[in-house]
């Protein structure tokens, strides 16, 4: 096998290697069909099987509920950022909210205005987006009606995560972009009338965006939407009204099957990552005058660790090395610099615990 570097990227994240291998047998030629998935027909039987797995290992996985559709859309998360607001907020009678934790929550905010009003009654801009509000302050801040709230529950880019699901008052519709940490931990989808993945992070390649939307907002989405930016069109043919990621989904279901069988579920995917996390944090913690952490300690994100060094000289350096050492993708977005470490389900403890050496050496070296 040609040898695979240590992958700490930020999307298109690492994919477990299981499922490399078994995409790779199927390729060319999938047993009993006769053809590759990249090939096969999305009306025909295989793939039907597939949808049909995919959606029922994310129900067990995540608990989903039956009164919940689960599409497979297109587009990223990007294109989500126009359809929710398209589908929720265009003729409501209040407008959307919302809470603004990093740079991707404020791209969703700036296309929902073109669909409708906005609020922004929750930013995390004027402190550099180095935490996300309490449960206190998230409940105080959007009392007023709203067509819908909209939350990230983890910002690649800046490397913060609610702790947990984020509360607002009973009644509340909630939407949430959850990219970056779907699959990463148990989730209470009950929570949330409509929750967003792209799948690129923690649940396959890019090309298939993953969309569990209550059936009572189908209810409530208007008339003279374009056909394939209406969630009913998905939900009324089961994300097959045109040619679907075909082989994107199939990843997915390789995915999920993996985290099923392989990992255990989500209480242990999520116990791995915390893990994972820590390694790193208490290497950067130990050189507080070398390292300089981003996100408030209560705010980390278990996913996009982020972190800067005294110069940028040394940033390049340590980026330089790294990669000299086989570990690529810790480049920082090029919007906000510094070093980013993604560590998605799919990225091994021995890769960390690599890492986590690294950065203490690193340290050791050029410290003054």
């Amino acid at each position: 096998m040609t040898e695979r570097l240590l992958n700490f990227s930020p999307g298109p994240g690492a994919l477990p290697l299981p499922v490399l291998e078994q995409a790779q047998r199927d390729l060319v030629s999938l047993p009993g069909v006769g053809a590759s998935p990249l090939e096969v027909s999305h009306r025909g039987p295989w793939f039907g099987q597939v949808l049909d797995e995919a959606e029922a290992n994310l129900r067990a996985l995540l608990g989903v509920p039956d009164h919940h559709h689960v599409l497979f859309c297109q587009g990223g998360a990007t294109m989500q950022f126009s359809m929710v607001p398209m589908n929720l907020l265009r003729g409501a009678e209040h407008p959307a909210a919302y809470v603004v934790t990093g740079a991707w929550g404020a791209k969703a905010a700036a296309e929902a205005r073109r669909a409708g009003p906005v609020t922004v009654p929750w930013s995390g801009e004027a402190d550099g987006y180095r935490r996300v509000p309490s449960r206190e302050d998230l409940l105080a801040a959007v009392v007023d009606a709203h067509a819908y709230v909209h939350v990230t529950t983890n910002e690649t880019i800046q490397g913060v995560q609610y702790p947990g699901e984020p509360v607002v008052p009973d009644g509340t519709t909630l939407v949430a972009d959850a990219s970056s940490d779907f699959l990463s931990r148990p989730t209470d989808v009950a929570r949330f009338d409509l929750l967003y993945a792209g799948a690129q992070k923690n649940a396959g390649p890019a090309g298939v965006t993953v969309v569990l939307i209550r059936d009572e907002l189908l209810a409530t989405i208007p008339e003279d939407l374009p056909t394939l930016l209406d969630y009913r069109t998905f939900a009324d043919h089961r994300s097959l009204f045109n040619t679907p990621p075909v082989f994107a989904v199939y990843v997915l279901m390789l995915v999920t099957r993996w985290l099923r069988d392989d990992v255990g579920g989500l209480i242990e995917a999520d116990r791995r990552n915390r893990h994972k996390a820590a390694l790193l944090y208490t290497e950067i913690d130990a050189a507080p005058g070398f390292y300089r952490g981003h996100a408030d300690a209560a705010a980390r994100s278990l996913m996009n660790v982020t972190w800067r060094l005294p110069s940028e000289v040394l940033e390049r350096r340590f980026v330089e090395e790294a990669e000299g050492h086989g570990m690529i993708g810790l480049r920082g977005h090029r919007s906000v610099g510094g070093i980013r470490a993604s560590l998605y389900n799919a990225v091994p403890t021995e890769h960390v615990e690599t890492l986590a050496a690294f950065v203490r050496d690193f340290r050791d070296r050029n410290a003054g």
